[in-house]
């Protein structure tokens, strides 16, 4: 083989990556790794989560790179058969007569047991999702004849329809946190889809209305808050949140702890692996109590910066790509990390209620990571694919 035309393809190959992602993901890997080192130190757990976290980041990056090659078409092309996966995964943890394969946790069958592994597939059913969504809306812009009102009902009705199927298998399974983010996606998608505003806010102030009367409710009138299937012990989380300092022995322990975690740490933190607050778990949904408390202000402002210019970059990717299904993939998976970073670093702060949602790129976790690294390698495909050339060079 000619050297010269070897190196012009393998520069072309390497020049087509999206580096920028790629570096801002690994940063995030080796945060995410040096924090759940910090947090083994606590003598709480029997397992060093440092060492899994790194195995899964790197089959992560794998899985990445392997699905940043595909031709971005065939996601398209194959979006049916893919969603019909994910409901599928979704439906099996219900009626699968293998206990050992689909076990009962906290309440719920919600995970794939495999011995030393677990999937949770409500986690990969979000990237699906917003294929699917992405797929509904650049297929209906393409082919509406005009703009009317009616024509962007049809829109959201299919939205709809796409929707139920997932979120009510989720909700099945006691993932409320879940759920809600998929109906951030869903707004999210919906105000870039080119429905009209004249829609989009009657349906805000509807939804702004239920959960309003439901807080109020909550707050003065449980006593008919119960009547509609609300628990006691679900109106017990929105109590500890509200007032922690009254549950601190019980369900708001954690809570009590985060703010006094994060507080503690002042502006510059007490220092590496230098953490006195016990928080259980706090190395999955709890990690920014680390961040707050061994790095202060200083530490969780950088953490913030980093997360942000990640969904920058993203955005800015939207924005370049010819091709409209991908703009809106980016757009949707945008939207979830934003959901997510915005509850979880909310609820350590007590800002938004516990929800069990953790912080993308630095949580510990297979699944979350696995899914997360799978809308990144779609994402690399796009931009490996469909960035058009002169605004590419713009991104370097």
């Amino acid at each position: 083989m000619n050297y010269s035309k070897f190196k012009r393809m393998n520069f072309s190959y390497f020049a087509r990556v999206d580096w920028i992602l790629v570096i801002q993901i690994a940063v995030l890997a080796i945060i995410s790794i040096t924090l759940i080192y910090s947090a083994m130190t606590s003598g709480q757990y029997g397992t060093n989560f440092a060492i899994r976290q790194f195995y899964f980041y790197v089959f992560g990056f794998f899985i990445a790179f392997m699905i940043m090659v595909i031709p971005f078409r065939l996601f398209q092309e194959y979006i049916w058969l893919i969603y019909a996966v994910g409901i599928f995964s979704l439906l099996f943890l219900h009626f699968s007569p293998f206990d050992n394969l689909t076990p009962i946790i906290n309440g719920a069958k919600s995970w794939y047991q495999f011995g030393f592994f677990s999937i949770q597939p409500s986690e990969f059913m979000k990237i699906i999702y917003i294929l699917t969504m992405s797929y509904v809306i650049s297929q209906h812009n393409k082919y509406k004849p005009h703009n009317s009102l009616n024509m962007d009902v049809r829109l959201l009705v299919k939205l709809g329809l796409v929707s139920l199927i997932p979120m009510i298998l989720i909700l099945m399974q006691n993932d409320l946190g879940t759920t809600l983010v998929m109906l951030a996606i869903f707004f999210g998608m919906v105000v870039v889809s080119g429905i009209s505003w004249w829609i989009i806010l009657p349906v805000v102030f509807m939804v702004s209305t239920v959960g309003i009367s439901l807080i109020l409710g909550i707050l003065y009138r449980p006593d008919l808050i119960n009547k509609f299937g609300i628990h006691s012990y679900q109106l017990d989380r929105i109590y500890s949140w509200l007032r922690p300092e009254d549950y601190g022995s019980d369900i708001g322990f954690q809570l009590m702890n985060s703010l006094i975690a994060i507080g503690s740490g002042g502006v510059k933190g007490r220092g590496y692996s230098d953490g006195i607050i016990y928080i259980p778990e706090n190395h999955t949904d709890f990690i920014f109590t680390i961040v707050g408390e061994e790095f202060g202000f200083i530490g969780t402002t950088i953490v913030v910066i980093l997360l942000f210019l990640l969904l920058v970059h993203l955005i800015r990717i939207s924005l370049a790509t010819k091709d409209s299904f991908g703009s809106y993939f980016i757009i949707g998976y945008v939207s979830l990390l934003f959901f997510h970073i915005f509850q979880n670093i909310g609820m350590t702060i007590q800002i938004l209620p516990i929800t069990g949602l953790p912080l993308p790129f630095l949580s510990y976790g297979g699944s979350g990571l696995w899914a997360n690294m799978v809308g990144i390698g779609i994402v690399l495909s796009i931009y490996f694919y469909r960035v058009d050339e002169r605004k590419h060079k713009r991104l370097l």
